[in-house]
């Protein structure tokens, strides 16, 4: 789950962690009110949104009066940014910025610990200094049994600055920020840029959370903070309907029984030079009501061209499970092309109850896929 950058700055002050002062609104009116608080001449314009690159999408803008604090906050607000309406913005104190700087805890599954992750390339994408520039991240993999003593942070500040002041600064910031991330079962923790301003002190001037869905029910005061996207709503819908989904963006729409099939049939469907919309899998079960509900969120996608139901009959029969999607289509009426493969227990019997109703029957799921990709490409 993620949250805002001002949500998850209330959070960092309420740990110590030094923030730029700011204020969020709605509206013009509100930006001028706030301007008029901060009594500050220069002021920051930032849109809120759950998408990075805010800044190269004109989402970020410097305003040295009310005038300009005007012009900008009307051309952000209602602005489009990666498929997010900016809905409010924050408006902040402007900073002295000497020199920016990349930190964040994220959790390594490779080591299966948290990872500290520090550059001295501040305000850029951390995956295009990954990139084109690996040298200069530094990485320290965090015990969890020991966490982050004064010595390791302070060692992590070193690789950053070399002005002591700076580095206790640092060290004490990597500490809180850890805590923070540790007690809210956060799964990134983000300070990009953390600032030395002219005057030599550090500020996080942005700041970005995501936390475990998971341990979600640990923190309730932080997931009544949770604002789904259309996505997402989907995806919780189908999870209490029993199944598991998550878009993909293509144009194959993919039901499937069991999630090492979903994958597979994913993969083969990438392999013959398609693209699927989605994971889907409904589990082992032929209940029409259940292929009812699947067919629906697959439809709803208006980029689905055509449907690719794969299903494998271990304890579940082939002939139940087509009798279901036939009990479903009679409540669907689509004219999207469905291409259905079933194998295992009763898949003669299922195929021959699926003749003669308008689907492409397959017996094999290499057969049926490629012809999904063929039915796509002639859409």
């Amino acid at each position: 789950m993620k949250i805002h950058e001002y949500q998850a700055k209330e959070m960092y002050a309420t740990y110590g962690l030094p923030v730029d002062k700011s204020i969020v609104c709605r509206s013009v009116e509100d930006a001028v009110k706030a301007y008029n608080q901060l009594d500050s001449q220069r002021v920051i314009v930032k849109a809120q949104v759950y998408a990075g690159g805010r800044g190269k999408a004109g989402g970020v803008k410097l305003a040295n009066d009310e005038v300009e604090l005007r012009k900008h906050v009307a051309a952000i607000l209602g602005m489009n940014i990666k498929g997010f309406t900016v809905d409010r913005i924050l408006v902040g104190q402007a900073i002295n910025i000497e020199k920016e700087y990349y930190v964040s805890y994220v959790i390594d599954r490779s080591s299966k610990s948290t990872l500290l992750m520090l550059s001295k390339e501040g305000g850029m994408d951390i995956e295009e200094i990954a990139h084109t520039s690996p040298e200069k991240i530094h990485r320290f993999v965090i015990d969890p049994s020991t966490g982050i003593p004064y010595y390791l942070a302070r060692e992590a500040a070193f690789k950053l600055f070399d002005d002591i002041k700076q580095v206790h600064q640092a060290a004490i910031i990597f500490q809180r920020l850890y805590k923070l991330f540790v007690e809210k079962d956060a799964s990134l923790g983000e300070i990009n840029p953390l600032v030395l301003t002219k005057e030599g002190e550090l500020i996080a001037i942005d700041a970005k959370m995501t936390f475990d869905d998971n341990a979600l029910y640990r923190h309730p005061k932080i997931a009544a903070l949770r604002e789904p996207t259309k996505e997402e709503k989907k995806e919780q819908n189908a999870k209490s309907k029993g199944f598991s989904y998550v878009n993909t963006g293509g144009e194959i729409g993919c039901m499937v029984n069991g999630a090492g099939l979903a994958m597979a049939t994913m993969d083969l469907i990438k392999l013959y030079g398609g693209n699927p919309a989605n994971f889907l899998d409904i589990g082992g079960s032929s209940n029409p009501t259940k292929v009812i509900d699947s067919m629906k969120l697959l439809l709803s996608d208006q980029n689905v061209k055509v449907v690719l139901i794969n299903i494998f009959g271990g304890i579940t029969r082939c002939d139940d499970v087509a009798k279901g999607i036939l009990e479903a289509f009679r409540q669907i009426k689509t004219d999207i092309p469905i291409v259905i493969r079933l194998t295992g227990t009763n898949e003669k019997e299922g195929r021959a109850l699926l003749q003669e109703t308008g689907f492409y029957v397959a017996e094999t799921m290499a057969e049926a896929t490629r012809k999904a990709v063929s039915m796509c490409k002639q859409a």
